[in-house]
């Protein structure tokens, strides 16, 4: 009989990297948690992590646990949760990536969070993490980015980019910019746009190299500094708001695909819950607005 107490000590490990973080996260000594898995791979008869001075891999045996140790803590959530309410409750475990306007995310997650028969819980990610995620088990479904030549993923819809301007700038009022428009305009990085590289290369190719007056990870920020007159920055036509201009660029045909994503090992939860359904229509009403 293996104990919860050392399934969360693996999980742990495998979240954070290596056993001194996996041991604060449980708050418990690293002595500790390393008896604890020792313990865990006695009751297997399986080595389950490699360990060396630098890092901590899962070996082959340790790969094939994990799912399962997933599974087992996720059982022992869902048991306790069912034990306290007054109905049975379920939990799903949504990633939303963090390059989407946060106006539709309050959206997405009100709706959500309409279903009275499960409970959220939201896992903020970069598009390129959230495969990961749902590989590893750690959440249960996605919205993200389609990877190109992929057919994974449900499609809900596909936009392209656009320079955003402040309200009252010499181009907001343009329809379609050249490069060679903004050749004296100052710029700032968005660092966790998916088409930075194309968009790089869309001005250097043409001889554009901009005074960059920001670089941040925060869309809202983002969207703060094109407001205040910082700069102008390429978004997705999504991020459209009042307070700026939404431009097309001239020769630039990047698009991005916005999917939703499942995992096969929980394929009958998702395709019962409520919060689901309701979160994929709201961003399918988001994207036609």
């Amino acid at each position: 009989m293996i104990d919860r107490y050392l399934v969360r000590y693996f999980l742990s490990v495998v979240d954070h990297g290596n056993f001194s973080a996996g041991a604060r996260h449980c708050r418990v000594s690293q002595p500790t948690l390393s008896v604890g898995i020792v313990k865990l791979e006695e009751a297997l008869d399986r080595k389950l992590f490699e360990r060396t001075n630098r890092r901590v891999e899962l070996t082959p045996a340790g790969v094939r646990f994990l799912p399962h140790a997933r599974r087992i803590e996720a059982d022992f959530t869902e048991a306790e949760y069912a034990a306290r309410a007054d109905k049975p409750t379920a939990t799903i475990r949504i990633g939303i990536m963090t390059a989407l306007p946060a106006s539709w995310v309050q959206s997405l997650v009100s709706a959500a969070c309409g279903s009275t028969e499960e409970r959220i819980e939201i896992v903020d990610a970069r598009a390129r993490d959230l495969p990961a995620l749902l590989d590893r088990g750690r959440i249960d479904a996605a919205i993200g980015l389609r990877v190109p030549g992929s057919s994974e993923g449900t499609k809900i819809f596909e936009e392209g980019y656009a320079l955003a301007f402040p309200i009252g700038h010499r181009l907001a009022s343009e329809k379609v910019v050249s490069a060679d428009a903004v050749a004296g305009e100052t710029m700032f990085v968005r660092r966790n746009c998916e088409a930075l590289a194309e968009v790089s290369q869309y001005f250097t190719s043409r001889g554009i190299r901009p005074f960059m007056a920001a670089r941040t990870s925060d869309e809202e920020r983002a969207i703060a500094y094109v407001r205040s007159g910082l700069g102008i920055t390429v978004m997705p036509s999504s991020f459209a708001q009042a307070g700026m201009a939404m431009v097309s660029m001239a020769g630039f045909t990047k698009t991005r695909t916005i999917c939703f994503f499942q995992s096969k090992e929980r394929n009958d939860l998702i395709e019962k819950s409520s919060a689901i359904s309701r979160l994929v229509t709201a961003l399918r009403e988001l994207s036609e607005q």
